[in-house]
């Protein structure tokens, strides 16, 4: 799709932040962008590479990878980066090609900044640029490579 800002992504016509976390035939795995303002470190986007709108379109095949690898790549979060929680978000709204926001959830987040999109309105939230963001893709990137039967 020329329009799609997802296909543009993965065809590597549009750069982002950070750098690719995982990528197989059926899933692409980066950080989000926010159009170089500080990024809150931990905000992970799961996009299925053929572009099909919602989750109800995902083939069985398409559905097991995006699954397994939201469960991966949330348990990387808890364990690498030391989130308490991990938020799952499927929207579509402005984006109509499928994508899972994982947002991670850090200790001692006030409980009136709980949610996956309240976070960043938290004032200590941790936010970085994008060579903070490139570091965290590579810790998260180097723990799926070690535990890949997890």
């Amino acid at each position: 799709m020329n329009d799609c800002f997802i296909c543009q992504k993965h065809s590597g016509e549009i750069k982002t932040a950070g750098t690719v976390i995982y990528e197989d035939d059926y899933v692409y795995v980066g950080h989000i962008d926010r159009n170089g303002n500080p990024n809150y470190l931990g905000h992970v986007m799961i996009d299925l590479k053929r572009h099909a709108p919602t989750l109800a379109e995902m083939t069985v095949e398409e559905a097991k990878a995006f699954g397994v690898i939201t469960s991966r790549v949330s348990r990387a979060l808890k364990e690498s980066e030391k989130a308490e929680h991990i938020y799952a978000l499927v929207s579509g709204n402005a984006v109509p090609h499928l994508h899972m926001h994982l947002v991670a959830r850090y200790p001692n987040t006030p409980t009136e900044h709980w949610g996956p999109m309240e976070v960043y309105d938290w004032a200590d939230a941790p936010m970085g640029n994008n060579q903070d963001v490139i570091d965290l893709c590579h810790r998260l990137k180097n723990y799926l490579e070690n535990n890949q039967h997890e």
